[in-house]
């Protein structure tokens, strides 16, 4: 009996295909994000990227976490899942328990997001408890690559970063003209300006680019984990973003009083022991 676990951003899905005792084959598709995506483009990823690369293993049992997995969200991608797969037991839930589960296991503590978006939640061992709403890049999603890269294109274009503002062109091979596009005029923008976060990675020895990093951290500190009111639990991350600014992020944490726990690039692994465990 096969089992397909997916953790699902708004950049990429990554699947893992379990048998009863091990993990046997890793998958990477586009990201899948139901809260932005309508039916005949989910079908299309899960119909050409997913099926023809589990050849002819089927999955019985499908575990998808994924962003945008709330409410009626959940029983859509249910019904799409089921439709594509036929798998007999599909279980949908958000990211963020999916977070939850790999960095937490069955313990107790604060859990965060950093990717293309983020978001964070009150884990109790066995279900969140608490969430503040993250909503979305343009009003929320503090710390994001989203956010990120929305701050970095601002500070060049009209704050203390103008210096950079041929090496960012050049680097992207656009104009202002085509950037504004983008942003503007353009599906997925969000995914677009997290794409500049490695822009702000390789010029991070800049005081003034490393300080719009912290700086953003610190806000996601104050806006989000500070109303969960448990300064007892550590605080953990998953995702990219936590991932390759670790350190900005825990010179923010240390500002604001926070104990950081495990900081992970990619909740698949802890998943996978989750639902082998």
């Amino acid at each position: 009996m096969y089992t397909l676990i997916a953790d699902s951003g708004s950049t990429k899905t990554e699947w893992a295909l379990l048998n009863e005792r091990q993990m046997i084959r890793t998958l990477t598709t586009e990201g899948m994000n139901p809260f932005v995506m309508d039916d005949v483009t989910i079908q299309r990823i899960l119909t050409e990227q997913l099926l023809p690369r589990l050849s002819e293993l089927r999955p019985e049992r499908v575990y998808f976490y994924g962003a945008g997995c709330k409410d009626h969200q959940i029983g859509r991608m249910q019904r799409l899942l089921t439709a594509v797969l036929g798998a007999k037991e599909v279980e949908v839930a958000s990211d963020m328990l999916g977070a939850a589960r790999s960095v937490c296991g069955k313990s107790a503590g604060v859990v965060c997001i950093m990717g293309t978006g983020s978001n964070s939640c009150l884990y109790d061992g066995e279900k969140i408890t608490a969430n503040v709403s993250p909503l979305g890049y343009i009003l929320g999603d503090e710390g994001s690559g989203a956010v990120l890269g929305k701050l970095l294109v601002g500070e060049v274009m009209k704050g203390d970063l103008g210096y950079l503002r041929e090496q960012l062109f050049n680097s992207l091979g656009i104009d202002e003209a085509t950037l504004i596009e983008r942003v503007y005029r353009k599906p997925l923008a969000n995914r677009f300006l997290a794409s500049l976060t490695p822009f702000l990675y390789e010029h991070l020895n800049d005081a003034k680019v490393r300080k719009v990093v912290v700086d953003e951290f610190v806000r996601f500190f104050h806006r989000n984990v500070r109303h969960y009111e448990r300064p007892d639990l550590t605080v953990n991350f998953a995702g990219s973003i936590a991932w390759w600014f670790a350190e900005e992020l825990k010179e923010a944490a240390s500002i604001g009083g926070y104990q950081i726990g495990k900081i992970i690039q990619k909740p698949l692994e802890g998943l996978v022991e989750y639902h082998l465990g």
